[in-house]
């Protein structure tokens, strides 16, 4: 999933709803659903501008949206509260039942913020439900509000996925698990390591070309990949598309084959893009597109982390790929993306932990 670089940020420190419950109950919901508390009139107006934020699409090849929003009314805000995604957004001063509720929960300070204020946008999380974000948008007018929303759409979306990314990475990293044997492994002969599920293999560890495949599913209508590459004594000038593109291909078209070593995977031209992220601190290229065989027959989405680590002085590559053609994509792809965000050097592991990872290795594991 696309990630944007945050230059403002949501403020939290000036809302004024309610006091939560100390204990809280989980968010629930679906990850890709966002409840929008809006009159309908409104809401018919600021839709579009709504939409172009959060309904972004990404190619899976079939085009799915990272969100979904679905508008309630005001009045029905208590059936939603435990939602995961909640937008409130009203004009403050149209008198509108959704623009009176945000008033009964700001106080005047917050409210001449949002008139004066065109990036102040209110945001809470854990408000009603542990793990939820809700974010109030408002301003004095339609048009003034529309542009708000608008001209924060990347702040706005970024928050939304990076909390979304921290639910699944709660629910997805679980030491019952966790395949330690092989994280200590490669924390052992590479220096580093990344969250191994119970259900990926270890399928190429290949020391010379420092490439090393984990596989979930082979065979199945459900596979997912992931690999690791590392160029050692770099330098941060392979950090651009071009040099991505080429090495993915080059490295794919050596270790992804199909069984019979007739076809091998390649970057598709149709759907293929670059944006620079912040990966764990690091600045890092992002790369998003989709994967095809030579000879075409299948394909799937794949996502890439590429960046410098100054200490180690390697250029990593972090892949993740789907191939499942029956399945709706977008929730597969952020759970592989997720995956690749625990990726971690040795010099950011706790000694008692990369001392108890390397006690847990199985030299018996077979690739």
């Amino acid at each position: 999933m696309k990630k944007f670089l945050i230059f403002i940020f949501l403020s939290t420190q000036l809302i004024f709803f309610i006091a939560c419950d100390s204990a809280q109950k989980p968010a629930t919901g679906f990850e890709d659903e966002i409840y929008v508390v809006a009159d309908s009139t409104e809401y018919e107006e600021l839709k579009l501008a709504l939409q172009t934020v959060f309904e972004v699409e990404i190619n899976t090849p079939m085009p799915e949206k990272l969100f979904t929003l679905h508008r309630i009314s005001s009045n029905q805000i208590e059936k939603a509260q435990r939602k995961k995604n909640i937008v409130i957004v009203a004009p403050l001063n149209s008198g509108s039942y959704t623009s009176q509720y945000i008033k009964s929960i700001t106080d005047k300070e917050v409210q001449e913020k949002l008139e004066t204020d065109n990036d102040f946008i209110l945001s809470k999380y854990d408000l009603w439900a542990k793990g939820q974000l809700v974010t109030v948008l408002s301003a004095p007018n339609m048009q003034e509000l529309e542009f708000k929303i608008l001209r924060n759409k990347d702040n706005l979306l970024y928050a939304y996925q990076k909390e979304s990314d921290k639910r699944l990475k709660e629910s997805l990293y679980s030491p019952k698990y966790e395949r330690k044997a092989i994280e200590g492994l490669l924390l052992r002969d590479y220096g580093w390591m990344i969250y191994v599920q119970a259900d990926f293999k270890l399928a190429k560890n290949d020391k010379e070309d420092k490439f090393v495949w984990l596989r979930r599913s082979p065979g199945s209508d459900m596979e997912r990949w992931i690999f690791v590459h590392w160029i050692d004594n770099a330098t941060p000038e392979y950090l651009n598309a071009d040099s991505i593109k080429s090495i993915r291909n080059r490295l794919t078209e050596k270790f992804y084959q199909t069984s019979d070593d007739s076809a091998y995977v390649v970057i598709a031209d149709s759907f293929y893009t670059t944006s620079e992220v912040n990966f764990n601190n690091r600045y890092a290229l992002y790369t998003q597109g989709l994967w095809d065989l030579n000879i075409k027959g299948m394909g799937g989405p794949f996502v890439n982390y590429t960046f410098y680590d100054e200490k180690s002085r390697r250029i990593y590559m972090l892949d993740g790929s789907i191939y499942a053609p029956k399945y709706y994509k977008r929730n597969l792809i952020q759970q592989i993306d997720v995956i690749l965000q625990s990726f971690l050097t040795r010099d950011e592991i706790s000694k008692q932990r990369a001392d108890d990872l390397i006690d847990d290795i199985d030299e018996s594991i077979k690739y």
